[in-house]
């Protein structure tokens, strides 16, 4: 049981890699177990097919940064304070990231919805649903910062959705420019989607 459990992980590790660095449709099954250094038939015992894998990966990945995610938000400091450290350690990641090797790798998630969307309605599915769980996440931020009275009277299921899109689009353009400082970018623009100027969340930060 040990051996097959490490192949298995080994398979996801892999993979995980693999999609990372190139995406989903340029890969096969038989590279992804050489890159794991597993015979191609214990493939086929953990997955039924690639995109099974590519289902597994995908939970994984999330689970990892979800915890990430739920670290911060719900840490010390005020709700704009927290937002923003989010934004700020999305940034750090990109850049460790290129530290490590060599580009801006963006995100997994908003790459394989790129790649994918069209083609795997079961990935695609679940990826929506990785998504909104973000933008429920940044919802109830933005709700605690309105009840507080650090933003104005707003939709804060609009916003979220707003936020989560520019996070994603400006991860995609730090990985376009293999530059992760485009992220800089992102706080002011979700200062001025919630109504708040800049010298407004620094006296809250300080409340």
């Amino acid at each position: 049981m040990g051996r097959t459990s490490d192949a298995k992980n080994k398979i996801l590790s892999a993979a995980h890699t693999l999609f990372e660095q190139r995406g989903y449709s340029a890969l096969g099954v038989a590279e992804i177990c050489k890159a794991a250094g597993v015979p191609k038939g214990s493939f086929y015992y953990f997955f039924d097919s690639k995109e099974t894998l590519a289902l597994a990966v995908i939970d994984e990945h999330w689970a990892t940064e979800r915890r990430d995610w739920e670290r911060i938000l719900r840490g010390d400091g005020t709700p704009l304070d927290r937002l923003r450290a989010l934004f700020e350690a999305t940034e750090a990641t990109q850049q460790t990231a290129q530290e490590s090797c060599g580009t801006v790798v963006g995100c997994m998630l908003g790459n394989l919805s790129l790649e994918m969307s069209n083609q795997a309605d079961a990935v695609r599915g679940r990826l929506q649903e990785i998504f909104e769980d973000q933008v429920d996440m940044v919802d109830g931020l933005i709700v605690e910062a309105q009840e507080r009275g650090d933003v104005g009277a707003l939709d804060t299921r609009d916003a979220a959705q707003s936020m989560v899109a520019q996070l994603e689009g400006q991860v995609l353009f730090a990985k376009l420019y293999n530059n992760p400082s485009r992220l800089n970018r992102l706080w002011p623009s979700c200062l001025a989607l919630l109504g708040v100027r800049e010298s407004e969340a620094s006296a809250s930060v300080r409340a």
